[in-house]
Parts: C-alpha cells; sequence; structure tokens
C-alpha cells in the first residue's frame, strides 16, 4: 500500500481514492496491491476499486483497504479487506523524491 499526498507530515485521516497504477497526475490517494498463496502458486492483483480509510491517533496510524480488482488467474474480480493497525510513524523519515 502506498499513501501518496501532497503534503508533508503523516498522511491526513479519512478516506483515500485508489489510484490506478502508473497515475502520476492525481495529488492523492492510494495504491493497493495484494500478494497471495495458492497452495504452490503466488498470485496477485491490484485494486482498481474501493477506498482507503486512515486513522490517525498521534504518531501511530490504522489503515483499512476495501476493494476489488481483476486477478486473472482467478478469472475474476476478487474482493479484500486488509487492516493494519498501530503503525508507528517516525519522525524523520527519508525522502523519496529523486536529485540528479
Amino acid at each position: 500500500m502506498w499513501l501518496r499526498g501532497g503534503g508533508r507530515g503523516p498522511p491526513a485521516a479519512g478516506p483515500w481514492p485508489l489510484l490506478q497504477r502508473g497515475d502520476t497526475v492525481s495529488p492523492r490517494g492510494a495504491t493497493v496491491g495484494v500478494r497471495y498463496m495458492m497452495k504452490d502458486v503466488a498470485r496477485g492483483f491490484a485494486l482498481d476499486s474501493g477506498v482507503v480509510e486512515v486513522r490517525a491517533t498521534g504518531a501511530v496510524l490504522t489503515v483499512v483497504a476495501r476493494g476489488t480488482g481483476l486477478e486473472t488467474a482467478a478469472a475474476g474480480r476478487v474482493a479484500v479487506e486488509a487492516s493494519f493497525e498501530a503503525v508507528p510513524l517516525e519522525t524523520e523519515t527519508v525522502s523519496c523524491r529523486t536529485t540528479l
């Protein structure tokens, strides 16, 4: 899961729309990829509809992703709900920006 916001500081609480892979224009949203194993086979898909809900309590986040995506090996759409609870935020982070 990648929460992409336009500002500095922790992610804003509330609903975040899902972004499509390769979306470089939207200023705020979430990209969610799901990987799982079914027997000995690795599978995966990206959510293309749904929402990510962010709740903040001090320097701790709870993030819940709900949505669906196309899983080609399953020959159809798959629904998922995933929650990440009590994720601590660091006060100092490393920038992901590229410098030339």
